[in-house]
């Protein structure tokens, strides 16, 4: 088991693979090479990063407090907004899709959570800031949306959107029986050019660009979710598909509007 510098058992690096990927002393080499394919494809993925033999760990716990999940459904566009009122017929603001979904709140995890403890853990946060290269990273200080765990079952999905923030870590623990897979269509808009007519390519079914990332649990993800349109594919089966999703920002005391803290978790405070 690996150790503190003072001799104290540290119990989540037994969740990681040290040997594959150095979380505790961050090389170089490795997190250049993981930055790289983050740029250039939007997404860095870390198969493997938590063993096999922890993974059923994290799982049990998952399973533990997904009947806590709260469940959501119904249309939303893909920007995560309402269109500009002067958008015409046919432009992408104006598509809607269906999304369905149960999440748990970072309050309902409790202190002994080993999914509470992975994020928590100051070695994660460090090599995710290097992987990023985005300068000081901070865990997110908001009570319900600093750590999440997505809970989708049997028919739930996520419509085609761009997301809020940067970027999003995610560690996949458990994928349903099928469907849910993730979808996305990478770095399709840029900060200057929203690229209306590619998104509508994606929407539409027409698009080349539509890249499939395999859901294997125990893979780290890295994803540059805002400028990356995405989707999770329909839930079928009676294994639900478990994701644990990790905040982060280049700010501290990033916190949630009331107005998505009810809509996310169904209340405020």
């Amino acid at each position: 088991m690996t150790r503190h510098a003072g001799g104290t058992a540290d119990p989540c690096a037994t969740l990681v693979d040290l040997q594959r990927y150095p979380v505790l002393d961050p090389d170089a080499g490795f997190v250049g090479a993981a930055r790289e394919e983050l740029g250039r494809q939007g997404w860095c993925e870390l198969p493997g990063f938590v063993p096999a033999g922890a993974l059923g760990i994290l799982v049990e716990d998952a399973a533990s407090l997904a009947p806590a999940a709260w469940r959501s459904e119904g249309i939303g566009t893909a920007y995560l907004a309402a269109p500009p009122p002067d958008a015409p017929a046919g432009d992408p603001r104006r598509w809607t899709g269906r999304y369905g979904t149960g999440v748990v709140a970072y309050d309902l995890f409790p202190p002994g959570s080993p999914l509470r403890r992975l994020y928590e853990w100051e070695p994660l946060r460090s090599f995710v800031e290097a992987i990023l290269g985005r300068g000081q990273l901070y865990r997110y200080a908001d009570p319900f949306g600093a750590l999440n765990l997505a809970v989708m079952t049997e028919d739930d999905e996520l419509q085609w959107h761009f997301d809020q923030t940067d970027f999003v870590v995610s560690l996949a623990l458990q994928a349903a029986t099928e469907g849910g897979d993730f979808e996305v269509a990478p770095l399709i808009r840029t900060d200057r050019d929203e690229c209306l007519e590619a998104v509508s390519q994606v929407l539409s079914g027409a698009s080349e660009e539509v890249r499939r990332i395999e859901m294997v649990p125990g893979t780290l993800l890295v994803f540059e979710g805002r400028r990356s349109i995405h989707r999770v594919s329909p839930v079928r089966g009676n294994v639900a598909r478990l994701v644990a999703l990790l905040a982060y920002d280049t700010k501290p005391g990033t916190v949630s509007t009331p107005a998505l803290r009810k809509a996310r978790y169904g209340r405020e405070r």
